[in-house]
């Protein structure tokens, strides 16, 4: 009888790995920093979050429902390091 961690593709344990990354991303950021910045997500999903009220995930990982006017907020750094990343 195999399980999940015994496929030859180290799918089980690669998926392991990375929610502990995320983990730990999440530890190292002080409790409500997200709330204190806008942050970028994609325009196609903060429309469907404003039609059907599902959370958006943002490049940072902030998982939450848009409701708040981006402008009055700095730009989340990491965020913009990510989005800066990907656009070279």
């Amino acid at each position: 009888m195999s399980t999940p961690l015994d496929s030859p593709d180290g799918g089980g344990t690669a998926l392991l790995d990375r929610e502990l990354r995320e983990l730990i991303e999440e530890q190292t950021q002080d409790p409500g920093d997200h709330e204190r910045f806008s942050h970028y997500v994609q325009k196609d999903k903060i429309m469907e979050s404003a039609i059907t009220g599902k959370p958006v995930r943002a490049l940072c990982g902030k998982k939450w429902t848009p409701g708040r006017d981006p402008e009055k907020f700095p730009v989340c750094p990491t965020c913009k390091e990510i989005y800066e990343d990907l656009r070279k």
